[in-house]
């Protein structure tokens, strides 16, 4: 409610100033929702988002009450995540903000000024797209922190799913997946469980005489990604919640599944293609690092400097990277080795981690590198590539587990903050 106070009081000073002005139309609180609020221009932002994604797509889109319908549920759900943030002391810095944004412009394989351009001519400005990716950072996690805790992984499971791999061998598939869930209550009646059954056999229809998939997701839809067309990308057969696994197995491109029924709802699923998986062979690096991790007393600034300082003390032969390591590097796992981290798949690494090492040639330094964990100064050792052990088929078999099962958490997880929360949607119609 301070927030509804604030946002109080900031258009009555707005409107004593302007009072010799024409009216003009101000801000104000669509949907209250615990103790924050989500406002009239966040609704409409995103609705823009949504519209300017749907033309470079050429998806067509629903109702603009219904694109707006969605959008006020996924800030409801965005602003839950962000208060917990809060009062878990979650915050991005701007450097590692910063960092983010390079590594993105680097995958479009711009430089940032490039990238800076490109998305002020999708009419977005560059404030606003920062804002929105430290969003999206906090966001994911918020998640991985609430939601890992839920997962477990037995050997069991891992030794069952390494046999079922070795056994689907060249038949190991991934499938692009479109999803739409019709929801039902948290603990639904029978009315309610038939209401939503009845629903999603009208989707069906609709969809096996021609609509299309993307509108109605976007329209109908109660997964988290409904505003995205309910596309939820490509995921390995293992990796997919082994409902929809389950579901989808032999099946042909353009395919229809469902109604399938969760503790959600009921999904309906489109297989929109299917790909094998290529032989597995394993790329593993051989690195070392120093970290240093700003603190109270070490501004970000000055971690970043003195790791600009010992790699030009390195490559002038007057230090030794891994003596450097041993006496200033924050990370205690690698340091007594003088860095070192030992062969690894990289993948294992946080991605600026692992995106630069991807760049290094043998031997070569790094500049200094920000992640959350703080600033790496980073030194390519080896490079190595070999048939997948038996160690490694646990590592991808238990990796696979896990994202299954976290997206399953994940899902759960949602659905809890939201049904536990105060929402009350003040205004449900545009100005």
């Amino acid at each position: 409610m301070m927030k509804v106070l604030v946002v109080t009081l900031l258009i009555s000073s707005f409107l004593t100033f302007k009072s010799y002005a024409a009216p003009e139309s101000l801000d104000k609180v669509s949907v209250i929702v615990d103790q924050s609020v989500v406002l009239e221009s966040e609704v409409k932002e995103l609705i823009a988002v949504v519209k300017r994604n749907a033309a470079v797509n050429n998806q067509t889109l629903p109702s603009d009450r219904a694109i707006r319908t969605q959008a006020i549920e996924k800030l409801i759900v965005d602003n839950l995540q962000m208060q917990l943030a809060e009062r878990m002391g979650i915050q991005i810095s701007d450097p590692q903000l910063e960092q983010t944004i390079g590594n993105i412009a680097q995958g479009e394989n711009m430089t940032v000024a490039q990238f800076r351009n490109k998305i002020a001519q999708e009419g977005v400005t560059y404030d606003t797209y920062r804002e929105e990716i430290r969003k999206e950072i906090i966001l994911g996690e918020v998640r991985r922190a609430n939601v890992r805790r839920r997962v477990y992984i037995t050997d069991q499971e891992v030794d069952n799913l390494v046999k079922l791999i070795d056994e689907q061998g060249s038949q190991q598939a991934e499938y692009h997946l479109g999803h739409i869930l019709i929801e039902f209550p948290p603990e639904p009646t029978d009315e309610d469980i038939t209401a939503a059954k009845n629903r999603a056999n009208n989707v069906l229809e609709l969809l096996n005489n021609g609509s299309d998939f993307a509108r109605i997701a976007t329209a109908s839809s109660g997964g988290a990604l409904a505003l995205e067309g309910g596309d939820l990308g490509w995921m390995n057969i293992n990796s997919m919640p082994t409902l929809f696994a389950e579901a989808v197995q032999n099946k042909s491109k353009d395919t229809l599944v469902g109604p399938i029924r969760s503790g959600a709802g009921f999904h309906i699923l489109k297989v929109k293609d299917l790909r094998g998986i290529e032989k597995v062979e394993i790329s593993e690096v051989n690195a070392r690092h120093i970290l240093i991790s700003p603190s109270v007393i070490l501004s970000d600034d000055k971690a970043k400097q003195m790791l600009q300082e010992f790699r030009e003390q390195i490559l002038a032969g007057e230090a030794d990277f891994g003596e450097l390591a041993k006496e200033h590097s924050a990370d205690p796992g690698s340091a007594l080795k003088g860095g070192e981290l030992g062969w690894s798949d990289p993948s294992v690494y946080v991605p600026e981690f692992q995106e630069t090492l991807g760049k290094l040639e043998i031997d070569e330094i790094s500049q200094p590198v920000r992640s959350q964990f703080g600033w790496h100064l980073m030194q390519l050792l080896g490079k190595r590539v070999g048939d997948i052990t038996e160690q490694r088929k646990e590592e991808k078999a238990y990796q696979l587990l896990f994202q299954r099962k976290f997206a399953e958490e994940a899902d759960t997880w949602l659905r809890e903050i939201r049904a536990g929360a105060y929402v009350e949607v003040l205004s449900d119609t545009a100005s």
